[in-house]
């Protein structure tokens, strides 16, 4: 059924239904709309239920206006305080169907992580439900049992099973984030041998906040290798070695900073001057690491870390807490990663 056509309240003009102001008296076609999601945002009860009402009323409004600038500066703004409060969270909802590493670092970087991000660690702990959300999607059921299907016939049904619940692990995590942000998104599709997506259905248009919602995909994947790794310290089983380095594997490749890739977005919040201390570290990193896959990765996010420091727009405002766990999280996935391949079952 075809949209209805708008009459503008102003000036009785027929308008496309695709159109926010009146062609012909330049009025705001929703005026009445932003008033109510305005007084909803300002008696909202936590900040993401703000966010929530504000972000619909951007959607009402043309990009370049002056309201349209001011509810952006005032998501950033709301946006920083989700960040400060670990306990900030909207009410869970189904998502719409639209050399050697040292020890003592590892050690070290897991804690900063705790510490910069404990907003993903008070999620994992009390909001454990909120994986079970996007398995109540059919088309997000179908397409993880598709790939597993492709994957099974290169490594066997309990490492692709495996490889699939780790990959959805990863993008819940995404789904996680766009919810404490207020944004709209579709619930994860796999694209069977390739991964898995997620479509947003807002702009989030900050980059901290699109960093923040890219770095969250790469720590809830680690946060599903070392449960795989610590099952195997306690098991023995080789499978749950593999499951931990296949893992740390694919969130490593997801933090190469190119493009779409979670490292292009945490990419994208950072300075020229951060961007190159990434390149600094990430080559340290690879100069102590032995020839194996790890060390293969290291060069790919080189690469990236390059062609994003020397040509990227860099961001205007540094984003420290960004680029320190950027970093850790990917010292932590190179540990992971060089689990021993005798133990691993080859991979």
């Amino acid at each position: 059924m075809p949209d209805p056509i708008l009459i503008c309240p102003g000036c009785d003009t027929e308008i496309a239904p695709n159109f926010l102001t009146c062609p012909n008296c330049h009025r705001l076609l929703y005026s009445d709309r932003l008033k109510e999601l305005a007084e909803e945002a300002t008696h909202a009860s936590t900040p993401v239920e703000a966010m929530v009402a504000w972000r619909s009323a951007l959607e009402l409004l043309p990009a370049g206006t002056r309201q349209h600038e001011t509810i952006s500066l005032r998501l950033a703004e709301l946006g920083r305080i989700v960040d400060a409060s670990p306990t900030a969270m909207v009410k869970p909802a189904p998502p719409s169907g639209g050399g050697r590493w040292g020890g003592a670092a590892g050690l070290g970087a897991f804690a900063l992580i705790a510490w910069k991000f404990k907003t993903i660690a008070f999620l994992i702990a009390t909001k454990g439900k909120l994986l079970l959300l996007g398995l109540t999607k059919l088309s997000t059921l179908t397409s993880m049992m598709l790939s597993v299907g492709v994957y099974w016939t290169v490594f066997g049904w309990q490492l692709a099973l495996g490889l699939v619940v780790s990959i959805y692990i990863h993008e819940m995590g995404h789904v996680a984030a766009l919810l404490r942000y207020g944004v709209k998104a579709s619930a994860p599709q796999f694209i069977p041998g390739l991964g898995a997506i997620i479509r947003l259905k807002q702009a989030l248009g900050d980059p901290r906040q699109d960093a923040r919602v890219g770095l969250a995909g790469p720590i809830w994947g680690l946060g599903a290798c070392l449960a795989s790794f610590a099952i195997w310290k306690a098991t023995d089983l080789p499978i749950w070695a593999a499951l931990a380095k296949l893992g740390a594997i694919v969130n490593l490749f997801n933090l190469i900073p190119l493009g779409s890739l979670d490292g292009g977005r945490v990419f994208r919040a950072l300075d020229r001057q951060q961007r190159w201390l990434a390149v600094f570290v990430l080559a340290m990193a690879w100069s102590y690491s032995p020839a194996t896959t790890t060390s293969g990765l290291l060069v790919l996010l080189l690469i990236g870390g390059v062609i994003n420091a020397a040509g990227g727009k860099p961001a205007k405002v540094a984003d420290p807490q960004g680029l320190l766990a950027y970093l850790a999280v990917v010292g932590l996935l190179c540990l992971l990663a060089e689990t021993p391949d005798s133990v691993a079952g080859g991979l």
